[in-house]
Order: structure tokens, then C-alpha cells, then sequence
């Protein structure tokens, strides 16, 4: 549906060109299908089960040229955090750390550590990144989680390990995940 609508871009004045994960092993092996395209060129990823309004990919960029920042990692209020990433921010909206899927149990720990207090925001990962190519060394290093998956969250946590500076991106208006398929239903008869 995607290719069918975008083609290789033309039209649109871009370059497209598509990748298929064959083995459906995490977020983490994806990102590495771009790789020779991508070249030393910083990259916009997103999950194909995420829809955003157009201008959104234009502020995510304006927030990436603000800084020397490695990536960009959108977030969204409001959504279950034990189904996606929990993500923390220092005053400058730069991204600290990272949980993925957290656990009730996990959730309670880092209240009791302070990380998440009271009144604020649970930031849940929107699934749209910018990176520099930087992420590939990373992602190369990636180990199975206790899921069974290559995640693309735990290179982002190695990336935040190693100093690299990641902005926080809050995704303005809309944000949907059509993962579920009566999610794409209500959308369609919307």
C-alpha cells in the first residue's frame, strides 16, 4: 500500500527506496536495512504503524538542527507505558533514559527512585526517530532482550551510555498507532 502510493518518490521531489525486514526480529534490525543508503546523511525512521500529520516531520527536523544532538526521540502523553517505552528528559528535553515496556514492578521501582514522580508526565515512546549514523555502531552491538527481539530502544539507551546527546521531540496534534487493527477501522470509517 505504502509503495503503491509513494513510489520511489519522485513526484513528491525525495528518493524513496524500500527495505523488507524478512525476519521479524525487533526494532533493532530494521534501522540497519537503511544503512547504505543512508550513508554519513542524518535519517528520519519511523514505524510504519504510525501516523502523524504531515508538518510534524518538519518540527521534528527544526528540533534536531537546534543542537549537535545525535538523534531525535519523539514522545506522546497519555498512552499505556507498559506497551511501548517509558522515556525521561533533563530540563533541556534531552533525552536520560529509557524503559522499555516496564513492568508494574519496574514502574514502582522508579518511582521509589525518583525518576517518575507524582504529577508528571509519563512520556511514551511515538516511534519516530532522526538519527545520525552514528546509531549504526550501536545497533551492531545489539544482543537478543529477554523478549527474544533486537530492540532499537536498547541501542538508544547504549547511545545514552556512551554520552551521545539525544533530544526529546513531544509529537503537536494527532499521533496514532494502527498496530491494532480496530484502530485502523475506526480511522477508516472516520
Amino acid at each position: 500500500m505504502i509503495e503503491a502510493y509513494f513510489g520511489d518518490g519522485s513526484r513528491f521531489g525525495v528518493s524513496i527506496r524500500y527495505g523488507r525486514q524478512v525476519v521479524q526480529d525487533g526494532t533493532g534490525r530494521a534501522p540497519a536495512l537503511a544503512r547504505e543508503f543512508v550513508g554519513h546523511s542524518p535519517f528520519l525512521l519511523t514505524y510504519g504503524d504510525i501516523l502523524v500529520l504531515p508538518e510534524t516531520y518538519q518540527q521534528m527536523v527544526n528540533r534536531f538542527k537546534q543542537d549537535y544532538f545525535a538523534g531525535v526521540v519523539t514522545v506522546t502523553r497519555g498512552e499505556d507505558v507498559t506497551k511501548g517505552g517509558l522515556n525521561f528528559f533533563d530540563d533541556q528535553f534531552c533525552l536520560t533514559k529509557l524503559v522499555e515496556k516496564p513492568s508494574a514492578t519496574q514502574i514502582a521501582q522508579l518511582q521509589a527512585e525518583g525518576w517518575l514522580k507524582p504529577g508528571d508526565p509519563a512520556w511514551y515512546n511515538a516511534g519516530i526517530y532522526i538519527f545520525k549514523p552514528d546509531v549504526f555502531q550501536f545497533i551492531d552491538r545489539l544482543q537478543k532482550s529477554s523478549r527474544g527481539e533486537y530492540e532499537l530502544t536498547d541501542a538508544i539507551s547504549m547511545m545514552l551510555e556512551a554520552k551521545f546527546k539525544l533530544a526529546g521531540f513531544q509529537i503537536p496534534g494527532r499521533w496514532v498507532d494502527v498496530r491494532d487493527p480496530e484502530v485502523l477501522a475506526r480511522l477508516q470509517a472516520s
